[in-house]
């Protein structure tokens, strides 16, 4: 039985001509894979590699240099660290995500789980974890901790089922729309800062026109890599400076080192004050994981065909591999807050790719990213990682929202969500929403009253409970000072 299951993709598989479309040719691919929780898959046997794959896996790269340095720089500013320390532990960063993590767990043991990125939304939180007395590798630890008890209970995907339509394309149009408008003003911002605001009008022109035509044939998938490189060109050509700094090498590889008090972070091993101290942000991370994982899925829902259902990323493992990727890695001496990996499984959705072929190629890239140095400095340029952001994060996250938002009882779900959401934060509108979607008290009254008094109330009220007082202890809530 074993062997026919092995087999069975193989043996199903047809050559890309046989077929009118190359669509045809990607949805055929999806719909006769199945993967096999932990347990090995490899290449050519249970998934191929095709040039899809590349859009993804470059997105993921350029988002990982990204939000990686953005999280570091951060952590070196509150303890008075080096920007030699945030590159080190960058490209440090790059090789535990990639040389370990991504090849080894998504492309190999559980292609359902998706990539462990990087938690964006704790990056505003940094400060005050600082401040109060937090260690990185306690708060990585116990992040750990909570999100493998979240993944062991199944309580990520059963939040996922109990967010209503209206509630998930709400949240996706907020997420979609706020981050492209953040985008285009740091563009601006930069552009204006070098004299030259011409050439962030100039680039964003070009990727309306490009995007928009690669709406219309229907070629969405190469959006990155073509719009990318011609914004770099475009900028580069109209007089914006660019040159290449990062030198090829090898970060420290010695966990000892990173947790020295006079090397590396310079702050020791953290004693049971520091791990105290940072429960409530270790507990906030872990609530906003699930906002973040059901974005991610409803976009594989909505790209996917309907038959492909072996494929999609399966929630609670993916907990499971951020998680245990949280603990090891922090371990080691990286500076990662961990989560799913929103640039790599959008960019794969919309390619109609699934998750393993591009997470080997994400592996490779991030790998070579490390040790080369050069493609850090170009990933990390103003036009083509705004841009690259624009075409392959957010704009596709409000189309996606925007989809989903088809009736009148979904939109009033969806608008409430939208304006909790704008009140305090995604994590607090999500919650917010939810239970009183579920509650029958706006959306679909139907859905609600089909829904037990535990799927109605309990779980949901219990999750906002622990958001909004989460949120509280750390000074997230409009007018109510936190208390650390």
């Amino acid at each position: 039985m074993k062997k026919e299951n092995q087999n069975s993709y193989k043996q199903r598989r047809k050559k890309a001509h046989e077929f009118e479309s190359r669509e045809a040719y990607l949805e055929h691919e999806l719909e006769i894979m199945k993967f096999r929780r932990w347990r090995i898959h490899l290449p050519f046997r249970d998934f191929h590699i095709e040039l899809e794959d590349w859009v993804p896996a470059l997105a993921a790269t350029i988002g990982k240099v990204v939000m990686v340095t953005a999280m570091v720089a951060v952590f070196a500013t509150q303890f008075g660290l080096s920007p030699e320390f945030v590159a080190e532990n960058v490209r440090y960063e790059l090789l535990i995500a990639g040389g370990i993590f991504v090849l080894l767990f998504s492309a190999i043991l559980n292609p359902n789980a998706n990539l462990a990125g990087t938690h964006g939304p704790m990056i505003p939180l940094i400060p005050i974890i600082a401040a109060a007395g937090g260690h990185p590798l306690a708060l990585g630890i116990l992040i750990g901790v909570f999100g493998l008890a979240l993944s062991i209970t199944k309580g990520g995907s059963k939040l996922m089922k109990l967010t209503g339509v209206g509630v998930r394309g709400g949240l996706l149009i907020y997420l979609g729309a706020v981050g492209l408008l953040s985008q285009i003003s740091k563009l601006q911002a930069w552009a204006s800062s070098g004299d030259i605001g011409y050439v962030s009008f100039a680039v964003i022109g070009i990727t309306i026109l490009i995007y928009a035509y690669l709406a219309k044939i229907n070629k969405r998938w190469l959006a990155i890599p073509l719009c990318s490189a011609i914004a770099g060109i475009v900028a580069f050509a109209l007089g914006a400076d660019f040159a290449f700094t990062t030198k090829p090498g090898l970060p420290h590889l010695n966990p000892m080192w990173w947790w020295g008090e006079d090397t590396g972070w310079q702050l020791g091993l953290p004693n049971v004050g520091h791990f105290i101290a940072v429960i409530p942000f270790a507990i906030l991370a872990v609530a906003m994981w699930s906002p973040d994982y059901l974005g991610h899925r409803v976009f594989q829902e909505l790209n996917y065909p309907k038959k492909a259902k072996n494929v999609l990323m399966d929630v609670d493992d993916t907990m499971t591999v951020a998680s245990v990727r949280q603990m090891i890695g922090t371990a080691l001496g990286g500076g990662n807050i961990a989560s799913s990996w929103g640039t790599y499984m959008i960019p794969a959705a919309i390619a109609k790719r699934p998750i393993p072929g591009g997470a080997v190629l994400t592996a490779l890239l991030c790998v070579l990213a490390s040790v080369f140095g050069y493609p850090m400095d170009l990933a990390m340029w103003e036009p083509v990682l705004r841009v690259a952001l624009i075409v392959g994060v957010f704009l596709p996250l409000l189309e996606a929202g925007m989809q989903m938002v088809r009736k009148h009882k979904d939109s009033l779900s969806a608008g409430t969500c939208i304006f909790a959401c704008a009140f305090v934060n995604p994590v607090f509108g999500w919650a917010f929403t939810m239970l009183l979607d579920n509650m029958g008290l706006i959306g679909d009254s139907e859905r609600a009253a089909e829904l037990s008094w535990k799927e109605k109330l309990i779980i949901p009220g219990a999750m906002f409970i622990v958001c909004v007082v989460s949120l509280a202890l750390v000074g997230q809530l409009p007018g109510i000072p936190g208390i650390f």
